[in-house]
This record gives C-alpha cells, structure tokens and sequence, in this order.
C-alpha cells in the first residue's frame, strides 16, 4: 500500500458538515480575506484561491451576485469577469512563470460543476511536465506549495488593484 502525506486536508476531513452556504458568497460578505483566501473584490466580481487546487496558483474568479448562468449577468459584470481573468492570469505569470494556462467554467451540476449555482471561471497556471506519474498513475496530483504561502505572494499583487478604478463604459 502506498501512503501519501496531506496533513492539509485534515482540517477539511474533520470539519463539521456545510451549512450548504455559498463560498463565493460567504467570502463576499466576510471581511477576513485569510480565511476564505479572497485575493481581491470590488463591487461586480472576487477572486478567490481553490482551496483544493490542480496547481499552485489555482484561482477562481466569480460574480459577488449569487448567478447560476452568464446569460443572468449584466453586461458590465461579463466585462469585469474577463478583465478580471486576464489581470488574474498576468499576475499568475509574473509570480510563477507558468508554461501555460487551463481557464475555463463548468455551468451546471451536469457540466461538472461542484458550486452549481453560482458561476465561476478557473485559472490553473500549467508547467510542461506538471502531469507527471503521480498523476498518471496514482491519479493524484502533488501541489508543493502551501496555500498560506501562495495567499502571500499573490495578496499583494490583488490589494494594489484595489488602489487602480476599473475602466467605465461610457
């Protein structure tokens, strides 16, 4: 038998059950940025890390409105996603260097989406080589940085756009 060490799904493994709140929503009220690793909001979109990410790096950016579908969302909250997404993916490249980027959404329980009701897009920051033996073989994956870690080498980069407006359609 083989053992793999993840003493950082413990807390995960023995947390009381959900009370079936929304994450996107919970990290959109709290104030405590550290706790839900939200990296940056503002009045249309958030971004959050995954929690249990692909890579290091792995960041989701949603709506702050409760959303199933894109088709519910205003103009000005589509546009504020996909500028969010690609400041997201710049600031990913500058702190990791990634080879490359998986970003995408599933919308939809049947899509494979495991928060069905609130829409969001993933960024994973991809390495040539990233899908190595662990992956094939043990269909585990081996992420070597802490999320502690990574929230504090992104926080940064996100609180400085905090301080920048988002353009305005006029």
């Amino acid at each position: 038998m083989r053992a793999l060490f993840t003493p950082w799904r413990f807390s995960y493994l023995t947390a009381p059950a959900s009370d079936g709140g929304c994450v996107f929503c919970v990290a959109a009220e709290k104030t405590d940025r550290e706790s839900t690793l939200t990296l940056y909001r503002d009045e249309r979109v958030i971004v959050l890390m995954n929690r249990y990410p692909y890579t290091n790096g792995h960041l989701m950016v949603a709506p702050v409105a409760h959303t199933a579908r894109l088709t519910d969302s205003s103009d000005d909250v589509l546009g504020a996603l996909i500028r969010t997404t690609a400041i997201s993916q710049r600031i990913l490249s500058e702190v990791y260097g990634p080879h490359g980027f998986n970003i995408g959404m599933n919308i939809g329980s049947a899509a494979g989406a495991g928060i069905a009701d609130h829409y969001h897009m993933h960024i994973v920051p991809r390495w040539s080589g990233d899908a190595n033996f662990m992956t094939v073989t043990a269909s585990t994956r081996l992420v070597p940085e802490e999320l502690d870690v990574t929230f504090a080498k992104l926080s940064p980069r996100f609180a400085a756009l905090a301080s920048v407006p988002a353009p305005r359609d006029e």
